[in-house]
């Protein structure tokens, strides 16, 4: 259904008054490739400011890439504009990390869900007020809200009023965004549970991106552990938390709480050393080279290639091959 090759998302650094001039590039998103199949789950990983949200944000095109290509549903979205560009978004929608911030506060809830069935010209009159009750009722909220504004709901219903109005146009594709990070840890599960049992009713895919590697492991098919920019591994989820590869997702995987006393004494929590490279920096070897624990000599001045390791299991690290 998705399929991302190489793309790079990078942003000008701009100083100076009364003549800016650009002194550098922030590479946000440098290289990144990964394929979503129908029906499937697939999270994409990795500490905050690795790079995640920008590039979810070239997929949708709100980020135009400056090298790589998005084929989805067989269109190049690289090189799509206009008409022909916001056609495609009636199969592809997004939920919002922040519930709070993605509802428009002057809206009423029944005007917010049904905005892009009016967009897209999928009902009218009668049938829009019938669709809007029936996506509430299946996102779990009264019918009768309405003509609520977004303040009147709590954070989790307000997520719940976000994935209504990603759903209002039967999408194949929802690129959610962390959308349980800014949530309570009971709303959490009912959100996720909400998302798993809508995907198997409809069958859509998602693009699942989040740094809470429980939940992760819980919803995801397939992972893509994100850092500094690149993708560092790929594996389906069960063989990534029970083998990983790469140093960065070992680390990431010995910071995940086991509910387990006995098991979680005798786990050894990875701690990782120095800085989080900046995206301006221009790194010839190893991106991960300060801070892993496990570096030889020539990893601080050979790039590793992003490999296949094992079948469905791929890794960029030279201790590897």
């Amino acid at each position: 259904m998705l399929e991302v090759k190489e793309i790079q998302v990078h942003f000008p650094i701009v100083r100076g008054f009364p003549l800016p001039r650009t002194v550098g590039t922030i590479r946000a998103v440098d290289g990144v490739s990964l394929t979503v199949r129908r029906g499937q789950t697939v999270g994409l990983v990795g500490e905050s400011g690795c790079g995640k949200t920008t590039a979810a944000r070239a997929i949708l095109q709100i980020h135009r890439p400056v090298r790589g290509k998005i084929i989805f549903l067989e269109h190049d979205l690289t090189d799509l504009r206009g008409a022909a560009l916001r056609s495609i978004y009636r199969d592809m929608q997004a939920i919002f990390q922040d519930p709070y911030a993605s509802l428009d506060p002057r809206m009423t809830i029944g005007a917010i869900i049904q905005e892009p069935i009016r967009v897209f010209r999928l009902a009218s009159g009668k049938k829009i007020r019938a669709r809007v009750s029936e996506l509430l009722e299946l996102v779990g909220l009264d019918p009768g809200y309405v003509n609520r504004y977004p303040h009147e709901f709590s954070g989790g219903q307000r997520q719940r009023i976000g994935v209504a109005r990603a759903l209002a146009v039967n999408p194949s594709l929802i690129i959610c965004d962390e959308p349980v990070s800014a949530l309570d840890v009971s709303i959490r599960a009912q959100i996720i549970n909400l998302l798993e049992d809508l995907q198997r009713s409809f069958g859509f895919s998602y693009l699942f991106i989040a740094h809470d590697l429980s939940v992760v492991r819980h919803i995801c098919d397939h992972v893509y552990v994100m850092y500094h920019g690149k993708i560092v591994e790929s594996a389906p989820a069960e063989e990534l938390f029970s083998s990983p590869l790469h140093p960065y997702t070992e680390s990431l995987l010995s910071a995940v709480p086991v509910p387990d006393p006995a098991v979680e004494a005798g786990r050894r929590r990875i701690i990782l050393a120095g800085d989080v490279p900046g995206p301006d920096e221009l790194i010839p070897g190893c991106d991960f080279y300060s801070r892993c624990p496990k570096r030889v000599p020539r990893c601080e001045f050979t790039d590793p290639e992003f490999r296949g390791i094992k079948p469905s299991h791929f890794a960029s690290c030279l201790l590897l091959y």
